[in-house]
């Protein structure tokens, strides 16, 4: 199950991204109690992003090849400032803004995008083969969400 570059699983990454929570793709019947789950498959690759929560939420993706686990990211997002920014108002920033980074051709890290008064930022260290990062969403200086992730390749 030897992948031809690392770029063939960045590409597929960011299709599958684009096709999910971004595209507004189809939801699944939760594999857990009260979870978001989220699949997209093509050809030898399958993409599995579920989350639970909503103001407050943790998830994971993880990307399958030939099935086999080869690639995973988890996330701890949550709301700072209820009084400032809704839920519903920090998932329309950040799939907007996620949209404009994978049109870039990336999803990680250096990143910034304004909607009105809202900025979206999104920082990382490392690559998709091992990573660490955050975003967050700030109202005139002001961090009213934030979001840290880390993932890479997972090997047997």
């Amino acid at each position: 199950m030897q992948l031809k570059s690392s770029q063939e699983l960045i590409n597929f990454i960011l299709l599958a991204k684009q096709a999910t929570y971004v595209g507004g793709g189809s939801r699944l019947l939760p594999y857990r109690l009260g979870s978001h789950d989220l699949q997209f498959f093509k050809d030898d690759w399958a993409y599995h992003d579920s989350y639970l929560g909503e103001g407050d939420f943790i998830g994971e993706e993880i990307v399958y090849y030939c099935s086999k686990v080869i690639w995973g990211m988890n996330y701890f997002g949550r709301i700072l400032r209820p009084e400032k920014i809704t839920s519903a108002q920090a998932g329309a920033i950040i799939q907007q803004s996620l949209s404009k980074m994978y049109q870039l051709g990336r999803f990680l890290g250096g990143f910034q995008h304004s909607i009105g008064e809202f900025n979206y930022t999104d920082t990382n260290d490392g690559d998709p083969l091992y990573f660490t990062g955050r975003e967050w969403i700030d109202l005139k200086g002001e961090m009213v969400y934030q979001l840290v992730y880390h993932g890479g390749l997972v090997n047997e």
